[in-house]
């Protein structure tokens, strides 16, 4: 760490300042895709949409939001042997600016090919952003690091809160590919000063981590480069063959087998590190709770994000957004998840100190029920929502609103008490895998969400009202039981988590 930047942004190392805005440009680039990407699909041709069924046009969220996460992982690992955090970042940020300069040509192979590139680019951004942030500062500094994050973290929520509001606005208002454009040139942005500003994260991250001879490092990452030159032809040879129509992918049925193979590949890791890998009672009780963890996990991702999704399609199809007679745009509600994270983050950071101090404070089980218990109770609100609709006709955007506020909060219970209670419970030499493991529970859960969001089909709704309030009564149903399912089992849980809270 240069010490001449420190203390230089906030009373943090001057890096900080750049790592805030290259990450609060590329959630701009994400969320404003999340806030138009299945409004855009689903819209009529005259309408400057693609026309796409609703069911497809979940499955190709779902997919694209499950890749997303899962292409972090071999993302972090070029990055450590072949890149550097540092170049990892800006050449994931150049190829994110791609895919949305790629959208925003109006035409459906450059659309697809698009979602291709942004993918790929935040793989290799998102996960190692995180790994500078941390490398800012010395590890005996762990409160200063935790501050640091809090501050990067807000970066985050800054970046999604705007989003909607400008890509949103632009997309619906004047067109579509004005919006994927303005993504784009949000991330440019954040390219462009995190270049200028590179300086000031000094050698973190510089370099890839180095485990054996340099001749031995050359090797290795000859090899490497090879590897990615193959992936990459390959890739490109599929993208070409399903652009000119040579072969036909069906997304749904995609979205159905991938969320098979996760699962069983979870299942397999978990049955390895049981079986194969050693280490003690102790530890594999822990490895047990993460495994546990992992399903309710999935389960509250699985629910949480349909906001993109059917609850965007909720938001422009069943709300009446008429101020003072001009509509608001529907993508704008989708700012409202980030703003409550902004208003409640420092409240609940400051409620689980005041529980620890009283002794008070709930074991990670009973945090994670109430996530889910929260999530279901604002899928009820829908579901009363959606009562109204089928007997009244649209509805203020305040359902929405509060259906957001308890989906934060359930947010706020479970999705940073999750992250902690991996690093606690993994063995040293696992913590890694584990994370890895566990962000593909996000992946699982996101895929998932773009499949349920598929019963949002508007002419079956119309034909059948009583859908679209069964829908979100049995999702309520499914993530109130999960809930109450992980209290019950909170006592043998405890046991196996053992002295970690």
């Amino acid at each position: 760490m240069n010490e001449s930047t420190d203390k230089a942004f906030l009373g943090h190392p001057r890096g900080l300042a750049t790592l805030f805005f290259t990450e609060m440009w590329e959630r701009f680039s994400y969320y404003g895709m999340r806030a138009i990407l299945i409004l855009y699909m689903t819209a009529a041709i005259a309408d400057g949409g693609m026309a796409i069924s609703d069911d497809e046009a979940a499955a190709i969220y779902g997919l694209y939001t499950m890749f997303v996460y899962l292409l972090a992982l071999p993302g972090g690992w070029l990055a450590d042997k072949l890149y550097g955090l540092q170049k990892a970042v800006f050449i994931g940020g150049i190829i994110i600016a791609l895919g949305h300069f790629s959208m925003a040509i109006p035409l459906d192979e450059t659309f697809f090919l698009g979602l291709v590139l942004i993918v790929l680019g935040t793989g290799l951004l998102k996960p190692n952003i995180s790994s500078i942030v941390g490398g800012l500062y010395p590890l005996h500094e762990s409160a200063r690091r935790d501050a640091g994050f809090s501050i990067f973290y807000m970066g985050i929520n800054l970046g999604g809160f705007i989003a909607p509001l400008i890509v949103g606005y632009l997309a619906e208002e004047i067109g579509w590919h004005w919006g994927f454009g303005a993504a784009g040139v949000g991330m440019l942005f954040g390219v462009i000063q995190y270049k200028m500003t590179q300086k000031y994260l000094g050698d973190v991250g510089a370099f890839p981590e180095r485990e054996g001879t340099e001749e031995q490092e050359k090797s290795m990452q000859k090899k490497i480069r090879v590897a990615v030159f193959i992936f990459t032809l390959a890739l490109a040879g599929l993208v070409l063959l399903v652009l000119l129509g040579v072969v036909t992918i069906n997304p749904i049925t995609i979205a159905s087998y991938s969320a098979a193979a996760i699962l069983t590949l979870v299942t397999i890791y978990f049955l390895y590190i049981f079986f194969f890998v050693q280490l003690s009672t102790e530890n594999k009780k822990k490895i047990g709770v993460i495994a546990i963890l992992f399903v309710f996990s999935a389960i509250f991702w699985s629910g949480f994000e349909q906001a993109g999704s059917s609850l965007n399609l909720f938001a422009a199809r069943y709300t009446d957004r008429v101020i003072m007679g001009w509509e608001m745009p529907a993508s704008w509600l989708q700012s409202v998840n980030s703003l409550f994270i902004i208003i409640l983050s420092p409240m609940f950071g400051a409620l689980w100190i005041n529980l620890a101090r009283r002794q008070m404070q709930p074991y990670t089980p009973v945090k994670f029920a109430l996530g889910l218990i929260f999530l279901g109770i604002g899928f009820g609100v829908m579901a009363l929502a959606s009562w109204y609709v089928i007997n009244a006709g649209d509805v203020l955007p305040t359902w929405l609103i509060l259906t957001y506020l308890f989906h934060t909060t359930g947010e706020l219970c479970l999705s940073p008490v999750g992250l902690s209670a991996v690093t606690k419970l993994a063995p040293k030499k696992l913590v890694g895998q584990m994370m890895g493991t566990w962000f593909m529970s996000i992946a699982l859960g996101n895929l998932v969400a773009g499949l349920v969001a598929g019963e949002i089909n508007e002419e079956e709704i119309a034909a059948n009202p009583d859908q679209l309030p069964d829908l979100f009564t049995n999702i309520t149903l499914f993530t109130v039981v999960a809930g109450f399912v992980l209290l019950i089992l909170y006592k043998p849980i405890k046991k196996l988590m053992q002295d970690i809270h």
